[in-house]
C-alpha cells in the first residue's frame, strides 16, 4: 500500500467513518443485552417455558466467543474490511431472519448465525479506528468506542422493552436491518481504501473443531440439563462426556500445535491467569444476576419489558460517567486495589439486594443497580489493562481474543446456571412453604367471606405461595452471587505490574 491510501480521513469524512464504525460496534453489544427483557416475551410468543427463552441469549455469547479468535485470521486471509463489511451485512441478514422466526429452533439457529456474524466486528471497529484516525487523535478513537461499549448495555434493555411493549418482540432483532445496511454500505466506500494485505495463513482446523465441540457440548448440556433431569438422562451423561474429553483433547492440542487457534501460552504468565481467572468469575456473577432480575421483574412483580428494562438499565448510568477518571487512574496506580475495591463493591450490593421483597417499589428495585453501576468501571477498565500488561507485548492481540472469549463464555455458562438454580431453588422453597401457609385456615375463611368461591379462593393462596416461593429463590441466588465476589481477592496473587496496557487492545 503507498502512503496515500493508507493516510489518516480528516474532517467530515474521518468522523462520518468513525461513527459508521461505532454505530456497528454498538448494534454488537447492543444485542447481547437487548434480550435480556424480552425473554418472557419471546418465550410467549413462540409457546416455550421462559427458561427456554434464555436461550436466545446463552446461544449468542457461545457463538460469538466462537467467532472472536478466528478474527485474527479471516482479516489476514480475507482482508480487514472486506471480514468487517461481510460481517456486517451477515449480521443485519440473521437480525431479520431472527424476527421472522416462527419456532424456538429457528430462532436460535439464526442467533448462533448472527453470534458468529458478530464477533469479529468489536475487534475490527476498534482496529479500523485505530487506523482512520491520526496518531494526536488516537484518545479520541479510543474514547469513542468505549463509550459506545459502555452505553449499548445500558440502551439495550430500554430499548428492548419500548420494543416488545410497543411493536412486538421480533423487533428487537429487526432494528439492527437498517443500522447494518447503511454501516455496510458506508463502511465500503469509506474505508476499502484501508485494506490490508492479505496473508494465505493456516488455519488449526482441528483446533477450531474441538474448541466448537467441547464448548457446544458444555453448553447445551448446562441448557437442558434441568429439562432432563441432569446425570439421570443419557443424552446429558453423553454430552458431560463430550465436553470433558473434548477439552482435554483440546488443552493438549493447542498446547502443541505450531500455529493455535487459541494461544494457551499466555497462561504461563501468572498476572493473566489470575486476571482471567478474577474476570470470568466476577462476570459471570454480575451477568447472571442482571440476566435474572427482568425476568424475576415480568414474570413476578407485575413490571412491564418497558419497566424491568429501566430498571436493569439503571447499573449502566453511572458506570459511564465514572468510567473516564477510572481509565485516568488505572494508568498512574496500582490497579490492584482498584479491581479489588471494584469487585467487593459489586459484591456488596449483589448481597444487599439479597433482602429484596415482593412489596418493593420500582426506586428500591432501581437504586442499588444505580449504585452498583459505580464499581463495573473499577471491576473492567484495570483488570483488563493488568491483564494485558502481564503478557509480551507481541502476545497482547492474543491475550486480549482469549480473555474476551472466556469472558463472554463464562457469562452464557452463569446464564444457565443461575436459571437452572433459580428454578430448582423456588421448588425447593415451595415444598417448604407449602406446609407452613394458612394452617388454620383463617386466610381462606376470609377469602370465602369476601365472595371468593373455593377454587378461587384456593388458586389465590396457591400464587401468593409461588410468588414468595420465587422471592426467596431471587433472594439466594443474589445471596450466592454476592458470594462469589469474594474470589476477587485473588487478584492480589498478581504481581505489582511492570507496566500498564493500553486498554484499546482489548476487544
Amino acid at each position: 500500500m503507498n502512503a496515500a491510501k493508507t493516510a489518516p480521513l480528516s474532517g467530515s469524512m474521518l468522523w462520518l467513518a468513525a461513527l459508521t464504525l461505532a454505530a456497528a460496534n454498538f448494534i454488537v453489544v447492543l444485542d447481547t443485552t437487548i434480550a435480556n427483557v424480552s425473554v418472557p416475551n419471546i418465550a410467549g410468543g413462540l409457546a416455550v417455558a421462559s427458561s427456554q427463552g434464555t436461550y436466545v441469549i446463552t446461544s449468542y455469547a457461545v457463538a460469538e466467543a466462537v467467532s472472536v479468535p478466528l478474527t485474527g485470521w479471516l482479516a489476514a486471509r480475507f482482508g480487514t474490511v472486506r471480514i468487517f463489511i461481510g460481517s456486517m451485512v451477515l449480521f443485519g441478514l440473521f437480525s431479520i431472519l431472527c424476527g421472522l422466526s416462527g419456532s424456538l429452533g429457528m430462532l436460535l439457529t439464526f442467533r448462533v448465525l448472527q453470534g458468529l456474524a458478530g464477533g469479529p466486528l468489536m475487534p475490527l471497529s476498534q482496529t479500523l479506528l485505530l487506523r482512520i484516525f491520526p496518531p494526536q487523535k488516537v484518545g479520541a478513537a479510543i474514547g469513542l468506542w468505549s463509550m459506545t461499549t459502555l452505553v449499548a448495555p445500558i440502551m439495550g434493555p430500554i430499548l428492548g422493552g419500548v420494543l416488545c411493549d410497543q411493536v412486538g418482540w421480533p423487533a428487537i432483532f429487526l432494528i439492527n436491518a437498517p443500522i447494518a445496511l447503511i454501516c455496510g454500505y458506508a463502511g465500503w466506500q469509506l474505508l476499502k481504501r484501508y485494506e490490508s494485505e492479505l496473508r494465505a495463513l493456516p488455519i488449526d482446523k482441528i483446533g477450531l473443531a474441538l474448541m466448537v465441540t467441547w464448548v457446544g457440548a458444555l453448553q447445551i448440556m448446562l441448557d437442558e440439563g434441568k429439562n432432563l433431569d441432569w446425570f439421570a438422562s443419557p443424552e446429558i451423561v453423553a454430552l458431560a462426556i463430550i465436553a470433558v474429553v473434548g477439552f482435554v483433547i483440546f488443552l493438549i492440542w493447542e498446547l502443541t500445535e505450531m500455529q493455535p487457534i487459541v494461544d494457551l501460552s499466555v497462561f504461563r504468565h501468572r498476572g493473566f491467569s489470575v486476571s482471567v481467572i478474577t474476570i470470568s468469575l466476577a462476570f459471570g456473577s454480575f451477568f447472571g444476576a442482571t440476566v435474572l432480575t427482568p425476568l424475576w421483574l415480568q414474570n413476578y412483580m407485575g413490571y412491564t419489558a418497558t419497566q424491568a428494562g429501566y430498571a436493569t438499565a439503571m447499573s449502566g448510568v453511572l458506570a459511564v460517567l465514572v468510567a473516564p477518571l477510572v481509565a485516568k487512574l488505572s494508568t498512574h496506580m496500582d490497579p490492584r486495589p482498584l479491581v479489588f475495591g471494584g469487585v467487593m463493591w459489586l459484591g456488596f450490593v449483589t448481597l444487599w439486594r439479597s433482602f429484596s421483597n415482593s412489596d418493593m417499589g420500582f426506586w428500591q428495585v432501581a437504586l442499588p443497580l444505580l449504585i452498583q453501576g459505580i464499581a463495573m468501571p473499577f471491576f473492567f477498565v484495570p483488570l483488563t489493562g493488568l491483564a494485558l500488561g502481564s503478557v509480551d507485548e507481541a502476545e497482547t492481540a492474543s491475550a486480549a481474543g482469549l480473555m474476551n472469549f472466556m469472558r463472554t463464555l463464562s457469562g452464557a455458562i452463569a446464564t444457565s446456571l443461575v436459571n437452572t438454580s433459580w428454578e430448582n431453588r423456588a421448588t425447593l422453597n415451595r415444598a417448604e412453604l407449602v406446609g407452613m401457609v394458612d394452617r388454620s385456615g383463617e386466610f381462606n375463611t376470609l377469602l370465602l367471606q369476601n365472595g371468593f368461591d373455593v377454587d378461587t379462593a384456593r388458586a389465590e393462596i396457591d400464587q401468593i405461595l409461588q410468588s414468595q416461593s420465587v422471592m426467596l429463590a431471587t433472594n439466594q441466588i443474589f445471596w450466592y452471587a454476592g458470594l462469589s465476589f469474594i474470589a476477587a481477592a485473588v487478584i492480589w496473587l498478581v504481581r505489582r505490574p511492570s507496566r500498564i496496557a493500553d486498554t484499546s487492545t482489548a476487544h
